[in-house]
């Protein structure tokens, strides 16, 4: 599971039909519904964190406000659609609650001592520079994905923009964040003398997770550098757009 480009089916939300003559105004508070769902996912994430952080059961909450916070993600495009409000304010808090979501866990799971510190810092390093990327892309007319896509090339318009890649990438995300959070609740429940697996599940479900979690670095940076190395040309002295 959102740029400027509204076409972004995966984090985004598509531009909503120009409403038609004589057509009666939405209700203002009614284009807000979709932004208060992205803003209560963002306010999620900080209360699974806290709940992560608390002795057994609290872990065992997070972990399923975890799955909830990561459902959310297409809640509130869905609902733009359906009540007709889809904007471009809409897509960009969409995509800013993917980065701050998906940041604050990785770097959560980090300070835990599940990923290794080198896992974040990729993240985040990976977001700014392909945001920046697709930012300069903008001023020339591109967008992310769509007819006047920035790929240059089938081989990036794939990795980067298609539905199998972003697709896959989301749930390589889930599946990630969902068996990070089980190890912590495996753990505080052993902390607590509750035994929530045998050890020898325990240590397997672990492994999963890394093994997940490192699949999952894999894949971002995959679908990343291509969007970095097509932007190269929009970088060059003297380029008009287009």
């Amino acid at each position: 599971m959102s740029h400027i480009d509204l076409t972004h089916a995966g984090g985004g939300r598509p531009r909503a039909p120009s409403a038609s003559a004589g057509a009666a105004p939405q209700p203002r508070w009614l284009a807000r519904v979709p932004h208060v769902v992205i803003l209560s996912r963002v306010a999620l994430a900080f209360v699974v964190l806290a709940l992560f952080a608390r002795p057994f059961p609290f872990p065992a909450a997070g972990l399923v406000l975890t799955v909830v916070a990561i459902a959310m993600d297409g809640l509130d495009g869905w609902l733009a659609r359906r009540l007709g409000v889809a904007s471009d304010v809409g897509a960009v808090l969409d995509i800013t609650a993917d980065r701050i979501v998906e940041h604050v866990l990785w770097i959560y799971f980090t300070v835990a001592g599940l990923v290794p510190l080198w896992v974040p810092l990729v993240i985040v390093s990976r977001s700014f520079l392909v945001d920046a990327a697709r930012g300069v892309a903008a001023t020339h007319g591109k967008t992310p994905f769509g007819a006047r896509t920035m790929q240059r090339s089938a081989v990036s318009r794939f990795l980067v923009a298609s539905r199998f890649m972003r697709s896959t990438y989301g749930v390589a995300k889930t599946a990630a964040f969902v068996l990070l959070g089980a190890v912590l609740t495996l753990r505080a429940g052993a902390e607590a003398g509750v035994a929530l697996a045998s050890p020898a599940h325990a240590v397997w479900v672990g492994a999963l997770a890394t093994a997940v979690a490192m699949a999952t670095v894999g894949i971002c940076l995959a679908r990343g550098v291509p969007v970095i190395w097509d932007a190269r040309v929009y970088l060059r002295p003297g380029l008009s757009p287009r």
